[in-house]
């Protein structure tokens, strides 16, 4: 009698950290007397042709600490599932009929799909299809909801704050102001964490209108109080004040984002004739070496995953609620783009402490808001409370009368 099987893959763009979710699978599923199969390239590797691997703790060893993936990956092909946030494309049923058969020839009790929203898109409608599948979320971008954290969002900061360390050294020789783009699409989690722990004096995100007067009038700002040169943290889906974003229309495909800070640069230095750099970090945030927080997170992940197909919980996601590794229904994750809090902790953290958003902010506290929201909120429960306390005293007279 042949083993159990279960079959994962890895999709959409890569990311630091694949490889320990694929290791973290297989080391599970051996342990537990299940084959692993890896299919190559994506989902594209499960129909026409079918392409995969027989993966073992020999063949996965020492993968922990690399970059990218030992099974390859793809966003464009067959089974794009998405062509821009929430827009969700129907795949053809012959491509599903023919992976629901891939599965069964093979004899898979479970498929570990392992991507961002757009493939985990794709996952949620093999799950519709009646082909057993769970999510694993990857993306560098931190947009997953359902999720605190996605693996691969650790390795991207690092490597952004690493850049603005040394943006730092060279920008103070030569007082000059520096651009740095950063990726996260829709979302400005990389700039707003980066920015923060870089250092930055200016962090402009899809979520925070800005304006370049703000900018220019932060800058100024620091050269009035002595610091002839500051940091300017651009994340790629940040929107130009008057409007739209900057990037590459794809044909069937998401917008190419980029090429924000270059513009952003120029404007500043036309603005305030003052020298002004750009660097565009790119791919660079997606490749080398996973972070520790991330090979520990990648491998828990791909060990419950192989938890849940035990179970038989097809068609969740695993996910980090601090301190434990949870699951979701995917439908949950891929339903919602998670985006920065514009009055959340962190941002208010980072106005306290100086650093600029690209708007206007009044001269009270940077934490007034909040306070004043936490004030509103308990009055209300006080006057809930009231109005509870009166129901209560009307009930005791009227059963006093009867």
């Amino acid at each position: 009698m042949s083993k159990k099987r279960i079959g994962i893959l890895t999709s959409g763009g890569d990311c630091p950290g694949l490889n320990a979710v694929i290791r973290g699978a297989v080391k599970t599923s051996e342990q537990l007397g299940y084959e692993c199969i890896g299919f190559l390239k994506g989902y594209e590797g499960l129909y026409d042709p079918v392409r995969y691997i027989n993966l073992t703790q020999k063949n996965t060893a020492g993968i922990l600490n690399q970059g990218g993936t030992i099974l390859g990956s793809t966003n464009k092909g067959r089974f794009a599932a998405t062509v821009g946030v929430a827009d969700r494309v129907e795949l053809d049923p012959e491509l599903l009929d023919g992976v629901k058969t891939t599965i069964n020839q093979l004899g898979i009790e479970g498929l570990v799909c392992v991507g961002g929203d757009g493939s985990l898109a794709v996952a949620q409608q093999f799950h519709e299809f009646g082909i057993p599948v769970v999510g694993v979320p990857k993306t560098i971008d931190n947009d997953l909801s359902a999720t605190a954290f996605t693996f691969g969002f650790d390795s991207a900061i690092d490597c952004a704050t690493n850049a603005l360390d040394r943006l730092h050294t060279t920008a103070a020789s030569h007082e000059r102001i520096m651009v740095l783009e950063v990726m996260g699409r829709h979302a400005g989690w990389i700039a707003l964490h980066a920015g923060i722990a870089g250092g930055g004096d200016v962090i402009l995100i899809p979520e925070i209108p800005w304006t370049y007067e703000d900018v220019c009038h932060k800058i100024l700002d620091r050269e009035s109080k002595g610091k002839r040169f500051s940091l300017v943290v651009v994340a790629e889906g940040a929107e130009l004040p008057q409007g739209g974003r900057v990037g590459e229309a794809q044909s069937g495909a998401q917008e190419r984002l980029g090429g924000i800070g270059q513009i952003v640069a120029e404007e500043i230095e036309r603005r305030l004739h003052r020298e002004t750099r750009t660097s565009v970090l790119g791919h660079l945030q997606r490749g080398g070496a996973p972070t520790t927080f991330d090979r520990v997170l990648a491998t828990q992940y791909g060990a419950h995953a192989v938890r849940l197909v035990l179970e038989g919980r097809f068609g969740e996601m695993v996910c980090y609620h601090p301190p434990e590794i949870e699951s979701v229904p995917i439908i949950e994750a891929v339903n919602q783009l998670r985006q920065v809090e514009p009055n959340g902790s962190a941002v208010q953290a980072a106005r306290a402490l100086g650093v600029s958003f690209g708007d206007h902010t009044s001269d009270e506290s940077v934490f007034a808001v909040q306070s004043t929201a936490t004030e509103a909120a308990t009055a209300k429960d006080v006057e809930v409370d009231a109005e509870f306390v009166l129901d209560l005293a009307e009930a005791a007279a009227e059963e006093a009368m009867s």
